[in-house]
């Protein structure tokens, strides 16, 4: 695939907007480390979370590139998981000290005080941007939900069985989802989201490559980035011009 030149532009995003690490309560009370990057108060907002055994340390690279799209954005520690790209997950182990339940689903509480913070403190859209079990958390919590614009997934899946049957969550959907997959785990993905209206839904199943499982998958390292890259870029001028 050539590459348009406006997606070379973007990828070659280099750091500028100041990074800041912030901290707030969940309504179990354990306190959320999170890394905020704001480029300018009166732009969208993008949630970004991590996958299993991971930190906020997985969008280290991306965020960069989101924030010269026109976001600015929140990489939130979840109560599951552990370190990537050598930043440790404060939230995990703050939940291991505090003796609190620290399951895939228990981190949606984190998603949830996470989306109230910036409503907080901000009165514009909200994307949330999840990472396999995350991605799976995002679909789920942003599903009718009155401050959510729109969802982004990466490799998302029935993480939460036998205690949650994710799909069931899923119908009705009333938001614009963008949901990759890997080549292999595109038979699972395309079952799970069948009832998602097919004007809401953009699939993205790679063609350049087999695919990275999660958000990996934007990484410049990875092949197939760039196809990624275009796709999400493709969403969310779609859904900016809603």
């Amino acid at each position: 695939m050539r590459t348009p030149l406006f997606l070379i532009l973007m990828l070659l995003a280099v750091k500028g907007t100041a990074q800041r690490t912030i901290t707030f309560q969940t309504e179990d009370n354990l306190t959320v480390t999170a890394d905020l990057y704001q480029k300018d108060k009166d732009l969208p907002y993008i949630l970004l979370f991590h996958q299993a055994n991971s930190s906020r340390g997985e969008y280290q690279e991306t965020v960069h590139k989101l924030l010269k799209l026109g976001y600015n954005c929140l990489a939130v520690d979840l109560r599951s998981g552990k370190e990537i790209n050598y930043i440790q997950n404060l939230t995990a182990a703050q939940a291991i000290e505090k003796n609190l339940p620290n399951s895939y689903l228990d981190a949606e509480t984190d998603i949830m005080a996470s989306v109230a913070y910036i409503k907080s403190i901000s009165s514009h859209p909200i994307i949330l941007f999840g990472s396999s079990y995350s991605g799976s958390l995002v679909m789920k919590v942003g599903n009718h939900h009155p401050d959510v614009l729109a969802v982004v997934a990466f490799s998302p899946g029935e993480y939460f069985q036998p205690g949650l049957i994710l799909k069931s969550t899923l119908e009705n959907y009333d938001k614009p989802v963008f949901v990759a997959s890997t080549v292999k785990e595109k038979p699972f993905v395309q079952e799970l989201v069948t009832d998602i209206p097919e004007e809401l839904l953009t699939l993205f199943i790679p063609k350049e490559s087999e695919g990275i499982h999660g958000s990996k998958a934007l990484w410049e390292n990875h092949p197939g980035n760039e196809e990624v890259w275009l796709s999400l870029l493709l969403f969310f001028n779609k859904i900016a011009a809603e």
